[in-house]
């Protein structure tokens, strides 16, 4: 029997939350002020969760490593946030954007936890407005809504191309709130790195002032994770360069499961690498698919001459263009979810169509000028303007385009030099998000009691892919609406606890363990910098635990992470004191976790023989080269236990995936 108990409610679908809810141990009013909970993370799902609780009237310690709560991830994104009030008439209900959700994460994803996502979204909505979140509105003055990768209707509520940072503000803002009140204590420049668990039970946490380099203790009766996802294992991402996996894989070695790791998210839209001393990567908004239109040269010849400067793109004839996208996936076209985008401008690039003049030729084109054209004849005849000149046509379909996405195109040209406007923007896949991380119930605790964990830190509710837009709709059900209601049916038992004391020897231990780790960092006699060991990781985990995966460089992979593990170790030289800030021994914590999660991930592609989602193996693929999955072995979510240094040992859970609700069929898009 498996020991993974995903405490799924009984009865009908539509019903399970709602009954979940009703028959749910409640913690009085009166009795939450007894109950101290903490909070790593304040991005969406951390902000709005320790606000919520806050609010309720629980105590909460909150902690993120950025010097504001401002500064979490979530501001980063950029096209809008997912929802299903049908505005649109379009035909969109709770039960499409489940069934979309279920089939855009290739059947991968549970189904009770996704029909609760889908049926709390339209609250989201309603919540934002009263914070104030500026979201795009249509000439009436209705919230507009705009398409994204996957579906056939338009459910994206947006803010230009800003909505991350406006959904944030409006949590911010209500975070605030509680921290004038004193229900909120803020621990800004606060890095977690390691679980207290006393008597079986999560009862605080080991965190490093990131200012005064003290090492603190911190207790509370529960502990939430929301720290986001571990995308920067591969060095090179579209997420910040602190974003972290060390929360999760602290609780991890504590005991927390680990689920899916293998399931990378690949978007199709980021702007090409340019060099090898690159620090991150800048992601353009999946809105823009809205608008824009991606293609590549039908002829190999034009691609050369592209990559040596020789041709423009603008000159290159319509005839002569390869909209593959739309060649390939009729039915939606520019709109296909982001894996199959991203393996499709693989694809291309790896037959030698690739535009971009960088070491490996990786790049296609997001272009506009179909759209600006066809919105400025929309604007000329709204505009009364009979027989419009083409720059008359130009500048008014420029303008519409400004309008919806004005910010993203600024943006681009800083970066680039290029007016998107007129030279059609140059992308190609990046990592983004990863759908795999903690194990959780559907209460969303960990196999740790007292344990919880949100947002992208736990195994979601994506399955083996996430659509655009519903990252900020998970992070915020989940801190607005979920975790608010199960969290208490556990802390009901624990209104005469009273204040865990910090003084105890599971807390003197966690806190040693620490200080030993800091001390053995600083003085270790090493020649290579933590970059230099993350680089080298990097460069493993894109190449052969990337969009393509085979069990052969699988394989390798696994050993040569062993090897730059190994060599860390010795080789690591962490400059600096320990007391004051030290940026480098912040890294190094981070890196000597992404290499064990880097192995792990490695293991559990090879272990899942099959392809599904942003999980591909070459060896799995149809004759189109489309994803294969294999239903009969592989339907489960693959939970990994902790088993010691090392990784290799880790243990596989299976919590097996049964739909009764849909029908589980090939994926397809044409």
């Amino acid at each position: 029997m498996s020991k993974l108990d995903s405490k799924i409610p009984a009865g009908p679908l539509k019903d399970k939350w709602k009954n979940h809810k009703d028959h749910m141990n409640l913690v009085a009013p009166n009795n939450r002020d007894k109950i101290d909970i903490i909070v790593v993370g304040t991005g969406l799902a951390g902000g709005s969760a320790a606000a919520t609780l806050a609010e309720q009237g629980y105590n909460v310690k909150a902690f993120c490593y950025q010097d504001s709560p401002r500064r979490a991830h979530s501001i980063a994104a950029q096209g809008g946030i997912n929802a299903a009030k049908n505005y649109q008439g379009d035909g969109d209900s709770t039960y499409r954007l489940f069934y979309d959700t279920i089939k855009g994460g290739d059947y991968r994803a549970r189904e009770a936890n996704v029909y609760r996502l889908a049926e709390v979204s339209a609250n989201i909505i309603d919540q934002c407005v009263s914070q104030g979140v500026p979201f795009g509105r249509d000439y009436g003055g209705q919230l507009d809504n705009r398409s994204f990768g996957g579906v056939q209707v338009k459910r994206t509520f947006y803010a230009k191309g800003q909505t991350g940072q406006q959904l944030l503000l409006g949590a911010y803002s209500s975070l605030s709130r509680q921290i004038g009140k004193g229900r909120v204590k803020m621990y800004n420049r606060h890095e977690m790195l390691d679980l207290v668990i006393v008597d079986g039970k999560a009862r605080g946490i080991i965190a490093r002032n990131l200012v005064t380099g003290e090492v603190e203790r911190h207790s509370a009766h529960a502990v939430v994770i929301a720290s986001g996802g571990y995308g920067n294992v591969y060095f090179l991402s579209t997420n910040a360069m602190g974003s972290n996996v060390s929360a999760a894989w602290k609780i991890h070695k504590k005991g927390a499961y680990f689920a899916n790791p293998c399931y990378v998210q690949i978007h199709p839209t980021c702007i090409p690498v340019h060099g090898t001393q690159q620090s991150k990567l800048t992601l353009m908004s999946e809105s823009l698919r809205n608008s824009g239109r991606i293609w590549v040269p039908k002829k190999i010849e034009d691609s050369v001459a592209i990559r040596e400067g020789k041709l423009r793109p603008e000159n290159i004839k319509e005839e002569d263009r390869d909209y593959y996208l739309e060649r390939r996936y009729p039915a939606f076209g520019n709109l296909v979810p982001r894996d199959v985008a991203s393996r499709a401008g693989k694809e291309r690039c790896d037959a030698g169509f690739g535009i971009e003049n960088n070491d490996t030729k990786e790049g296609v084109y997001l272009d506009f000028s179909t759209e600006i054209i066809k919105k400025g004849k929309e604007s000329a005849i709204e505009k009364h303007i009979h027989n419009p000149s083409d720059q008359q046509i130009y500048d008014l379909g420029k303008a519409w385009i400004e309008e919806k996405y004005g910010n993203l195109f600024v943006m681009y040209e800083k970066i680039t030099a290029d007016d998107p406007y007129k030279t059609p923007m140059k992308i190609y896949p990046a990592v983004h998000y990863t759908m795999g991380g903690v194990w959780v119930d559907y209460n969303l605790q960990s196999t740790i009691p007292g344990c919880f964990v949100i947002g992208e830190a736990n195994f979601s509710d994506h399955g083996a892919n996430r659509l655009g837009a519903s990252a900020l709709m998970q992070g915020l059900a989940d801190g607005y609406f979920v975790l608010p209601y199960t969290i208490a049916d556990y802390l009901s038992s624990d209104i005469r606890t009273g204040t865990i004391p910090t003084d105890s020897a599971d807390f003197v231990e966690a806190e040693k363990g620490i200080k030993d780790k800091i001390d053995f960092f600083l003085n270790n006699k090493g020649t290579h910098s933590v970059d230099h060991f993350h680089k080298q990781l990097g460069n493993i985990m894109w190449n052969k635990v990337g969009m393509g995966r085979t069990p052969e460089g699988l394989r390798e992979a696994i050993k040569e992470i062993e090897e730059v593990k190994n060599d860390f170790w010795k080789n690591v030289k962490v400059p600096g004191d320990v007391e004051g800030m030290n940026t480098e021994l912040e890294k190094a914590f981070r890196v000597a976790d992404f290499i064990e999660l880097g192995q792990l991930m490695a293991i559990d592609a090879l272990h899942r023989n099959e392809s599904c989602g942003g999980h591909f193996r070459e060896d799995h693929a149809t004759p189109e080269g489309e994803a294969e999955r294999d239903d009969v072995n592989f339907k489960y979510v693959g939970a990994w236990e902790y088993q010691g240094d090392d990784i290799k040992q880790e243990v596989l859970h299976k919590e097996d995936l049964i739909y009764d609700n849909i029908e589980v069929k090939a994926r397809s898009y044409k």
